[in-house]
């Protein structure tokens, strides 16, 4: 148990407290450490002031997402004991550290304490803080628990909205040599540690039992006899179909994430009217929009229409997307652009409808655990979607095909990947009660004490 100010107990909110400063507490964490999707605008400098390759300048970003993954399932049932405070302490001071570290590795050009400081130290942070809000803002919202939890994870979907240009201006201000990236690294580290800490400060837990309104009561009634342990959630078919459902759902939308540009540059190279760089990254800009706003739209959507409903058009409509880019080919860009907008809706919809899913199936008892051990599908899909894209299109390339060739069988692959993500979350069902942990027994109320004679 975490002693002194970051202790649980020190964060119980008074009654009266209003509930809608806890969002702003989570987004604090969530819009710092989204700056991981604006990594690529340091790939260039880096590999010009440090003679790296493309493969190479890659590898923090790559090794942030797998140790994303790695500490939110480790470490999920530490924030859960330890609470909120607790979990955006240590991510900020990892997250900052693993720039400052990359500062330092820049600076001695030794590359290494980048990828270890980025991607190691940093990825820690990212893990830790994505997972830090999400068992808190479900118990302070039981009423709309998708919308809570998009609130937040809109943060760090639209994290890079702010830190792309906010990167840009820095390198054009300090220089894009050895000494300009290190500065660059080292602002970041301390501006990001003053922002998350006003999280880590406004965080409160909700009091036990928590007042809420009868609307919230009854809201929570029909998960509040659910109590699922994490190790056990790991034993259950729900848990696996669902880690399946994510890794799909991620998988499909990643894929073009991570090729935005040259793929939408690719595909009408060969038409009279080809897209410039300028409008592809317009294009990459659009698609980090959709991405934010799908993830505030189609949790909050799924209070309303039920999570399996909401998984339903992420995957089914997602495969319907893809075929439409399959078969549309070059034949219009404003076809390829509305479908590409929507799969990045998808996907960050996915990513913020999951907790609220999970609190369904399993109860608030251990939540964020449950996501923190989910979130492994999340580092299989980083590696599996841009691996299927670029090594199709690399192939194709060999075989000398070009533009819509490049991609059609990489979309044909993430069709078939989507039907599975359907098909799992078909089979998804409440979990047996055989599974749920008892409810803890009620205080005894105090024995009346003897009259005095």
């Amino acid at each position: 148990m975490a002693g002194g100010w970051l202790d649980r107990s020190r964060i119980v909110a008074p009654a009266g407290w209003n509930r809608w400063l806890v969002p702003p507490a989570a987004l604090s964490v969530h819009l710092a450490i989204g700056q991981a999707y604006a990594w690529s605008v340091f790939k260039p400098p880096l590999e010009e002031a440090l003679g790296l390759s493309g493969t190479q300048s890659a590898l923090p970003f790559q090794l942030g997402i797998v140790m994303l993954g790695l500490s939110a399932a480790f470490g999920g049932t530490l924030v859960e004991r330890n609470g909120p405070r607790w979990a955006m302490f240590v991510s900020t001071v990892c997250f900052s550290s693993g720039f400052l570290i990359s500062a330092l590795g820049v600076l001695t050009e030794q590359f290494w304490l980048v990828v270890l400081g980025y991607g190691c130290v940093g990825g820690v942070g990212l893990g830790i803080g994505y997972i830090s809000p999400v068992s808190t803002l479900i118990k302070w919202f039981p009423d709309r628990p998708g919308m809570a939890t998009g609130i937040a994870i809109m943060g760090f979907g639209g994290g890079a909205l702010i830190a792309s240009p906010w990167s840009s201006e820095m390198l054009d201000a300090f220089g894009s040599d050895t000494d300009g990236i290190a500065t660059a690294f080292a602002v970041h580290g301390v501006v990001y540690a003053v922002f998350m800490s006003l999280g880590v400060w406004l965080v409160r837990v909700p009091a036990d039992p928590s007042p809420s309104a009868a609307a919230m009561a009854r809201a929570s009634a029909g998960t509040a006899a659910i109590r699922v342990s994490a190790s056990t959630a790991l034993r259950t078919p729900q848990f696996w179909c669902l880690w399946v459902v994510l890794c799909c759902n991620v998988t499909a939308g990643i894929g073009i994430l991570e090729k935005a540009a040259p793929m939408i540059q690719d595909f009408f190279a060969d038409t009279d009217a080809p897209v410039s760089a300028a409008a592809a990254a317009g294009f990459v800009a659009l698609l980090s929009l959709a991405n934010m706003s799908g993830r505030i739209a189609w949790s909050s959507t799924s209070d309303l229409v039920g999570r399996k409903n909401i998984y339903r058009l992420y995957l089914g409509v997602g495969a319907l997307l893809y075929l439409t880019l399959a078969l549309a080919g070059d034949a219009a860009t404003p076809v390829f652009v509305v479908a590409a907008l929507l799969l990045l809706s998808f996907y960050g919809g996915g990513f913020a409808t999951i907790p609220a899913y999970l609190r369904d199936l399993f109860g608030t008892y251990q939540v964020g655990a449950i996501h923190g051990r989910l979130l492994t599908a999340w580092s299989v899909a980083g590696v599996l979607g841009p691996l299927i894209v670029n090594a199709i299109a690399d192939s194709q390339e060999s075989a000398g095909r070009t533009g819509p060739d490049l991609y059609t069988l990489s979309f044909v692959v993430m069709i078939v990947l989507l039907v599975i993500g359907f098909v799992a979350n078909e089979l998804v069902r409440p979990v047996a009660a055989r599974h749920h942990e008892p409810q803890p027994a009620p205080e005894a109320a105090p024995e009346p004490k003897e009259a005095t004679r």
